[in-house]
């Protein structure tokens, strides 16, 4: 089992790749949608995009059991919040792999005869779920370290000196927000991981959004929060420091 995930997480790397690569397709064809002397370009672009698409859900075959896994180690964590948000979005992650594996399965035609569009839609369901519980996860995290920082005598003089050198009107008018936000940047600086991971999950909330018509952008919108979330994604895998934990 080890060997197995082992080799699934080395394919999510590749994956990330690939996704980055298929949501700059979308954002550039979303750039260039209007300019009629780049049908040529748009038409590789499209089938460029298309491959990156299945590619990916080749390297994903194995998330699923990945994602199970997971769901089984968050099941033991001692914080019940975190048991909460982690366990559900590592289930809801691995009921949306399961939906995009017979996704798969049905675009090379080992499985015939089901409703391609429900599948999809399920799959951004469990997707924006997942999500969700993620981001959940991140803003209980962000208020931990909110309150252990303000705890801290050394940032309760910088918060002093800060709003003494504020302009006059944000020392009077707003003072609690001008601190909230002082507050909130100061926690994220030395926690990189946890800033990283919040911006990449709000990213990714985009694409469900989208797709659901819960809140509907533009492929523009789409490929550049998917281009941003991937670059993050691979900037995890290359500094591991950088992935949250748990």
């Amino acid at each position: 089992m080890e060997s197995f995930i082992k080799f699934t997480n080395q394919s999510q790397g590749r994956d990330r790749v690939f996704r980055a690569t298929q949501y700059t397709c979308t954002l550039i064809k979303y750039l260039l949608r209007n300019n009629p002397q780049r049908k040529a370009l748009l038409l590789k672009l499209k089938s460029l995009e298309s491959n990156m698409s299945s590619g990916r859900k080749l390297f994903r075959l194995g998330n699923t059991v990945t994602s199970v896994d997971a769901a089984k180690r968050t099941l033991y964590l001692s914080d019940p919040v975190l048991r909460l948000c982690l366990t559900a979005a590592n289930v809801s992650r691995a009921l949306y792999f399961i939906c995009d594996n017979v996704l798969w399965a049905r675009s090379v035609g080992l499985i015939q005869g089901i409703d391609k569009d429900r599948w999809n839609l399920n799959a951004y369901r469990y997707y924006f779920v997942s999500l969700a519980m993620s981001l959940a996860r991140d803003v209980y995290v962000i208020a931990q370290l909110m309150v252990q920082r303000s705890r801290e005598k050394e940032f309760q003089q910088k918060v002093r000196q800060h709003l003494s050198d504020s302009p006059d009107v944000a020392s009077v008018v707003i003072p609690q927000l001008d601190a909230f936000l002082f507050l909130f940047i100061e926690s994220l600086r030395n926690h990189p991981a946890v800033a990283l991971d919040t911006l990449r999950n709000v990213c990714d909330l985009f694409i469900p959004l989208d797709k659901l018509g819960i809140y509907q952008t533009n492929p523009g919108v789409v490929g550049m929060c998917g281009l941003v979330s991937s670059l993050l994604g691979i900037l995890s895998v290359l500094k591991p420091t950088l992935k949250i934990k748990p």
